[in-house]
């Protein structure tokens, strides 16, 4: 078998991407999306109609309305090919706003119910890991709203999340590695610095153990891959959300793969339980400079091109 066969025997296949021409071709169970692969997306000559059609179908509504309606057109597109469920993610720039999370959350599943979906089996809402951001998860879920927690990167906002009761969290490993790269500069060695030793990877597997010896039930999808040691240093996550550029290096390679992460290892670890209110996870966070610095970096990013969406839409 090639590599992306090998690694759906122990992971659920996650497709990160937009482009859901991509998708038949790796069959992922779930795909990912957020508003900059959506713009991506849309600046192509095949996906420009869906842009086309959600501004004639403006109607003097906002324009945050409208892209939600364009997300949610994506999402369904995406849903009538992959079996399993689709991440649309609540505009960023409300990252910290809990009230105004829950509000766009709750808009973004009244579209998909007026498209037919089943959405509490097949969409999950994307949301910032910010402490608002959590908190409005805390209170989706318990309205039966399945929410995917985003841009995190620090074990202190695994443990909020996992105390939460969210569905799912998506730990950037990617990012997590350009940090650590970038910090150490000329002393960076690379051979000493990949495979389970990738200080990306270290933070999945310390969340992904602890997840599992104490019996919590989010599930840990890895995410924001460079390449395709990092995803074979986490075969055996419950999921791993992967770029359709490192999905065909995958299927295209024979190379040997083997079961890194183990639940029941995980159980017989030593791990002791971890307790965070507000200002305990504030300070945790703030005490970690790569998650503090990463998670602002993101939130600025999506934002802005949430912002260029509206003015490709004219507003």
């Amino acid at each position: 078998m090639n590599q992306l066969d090998t690694l759906r025997q122990w992971t659920t296949v996650v497709a990160d991407t937009g482009d859901f021409r991509q998708l038949a071709q790796f069959k992922p169970r779930d795909a990912t999306t957020n508003p900059s692969l959506i713009l991506k997306a849309v600046q192509k000559p095949e996906y420009r109609p869906l842009l086309d059609e959600a501004v004639s179908k403006q109607d003097g509504k906002p324009i945050d309305e409208v892209i939600d309606r364009l997300l949610v057109r994506f999402g369904t597109e995406i849903l009538s090919i992959i079996p399993g469920r689709v991440s649309t993610e609540v505009d960023a720039r409300l990252s910290f706003d809990t009230e105004a999370t829950i509000a766009r959350a709750e808009r973004i599943v009244a579209l998909y119910r007026a498209e037919g979906v089943d959405v509490e089996k097949r969409l999950l809402i994307k949301v910032a890991s910010t402490w608002e951001g959590i908190e409005a998860a805390r209170r989706l879920e318990q309205k039966g709203i399945h929410c995917n927690l985003t841009l995190l990167f620090s074990f202190a906002q695994a443990v909020a999340c996992g105390a939460a009761g969210v569905q799912l969290i998506s730990p950037f490993v990617g990012r997590i590695y350009d940090w650590y790269k970038k910090s150490a500069g000329s002393n960076w060695n690379e051979a000493e610095n990949a495979g389970a030793n990738d200080p990306g990877v270290k933070s999945v597997r310390t969340i992904f153990d602890y997840y599992k010896k104490h019996g919590i039930r989010t599930e840990v999808m890895g995410a924001s891959f460079r390449n395709v040691g990092q995803i074979a240093a986490l075969a055996g996550c419950d999921l791993l959300t992967i770029s359709p550029e490192l999905l065909a290096e995958l299927a295209a390679s024979e190379a040997p793969l083997t079961h890194a992460l183990d639940v029941e290892a995980a159980k017989r670890m030593d791990i002791p339980k971890v307790v965070l209110n507000e200002p305990a996870f504030r300070y945790a966070l703030n005490e970690d400079a790569m998650a503090t610095e990463k998670l602002a970096e993101g939130i600025r990013a999506f934002a802005a091109d949430a912002v260029k969406l509206e003015k490709l839409m004219g507003a």
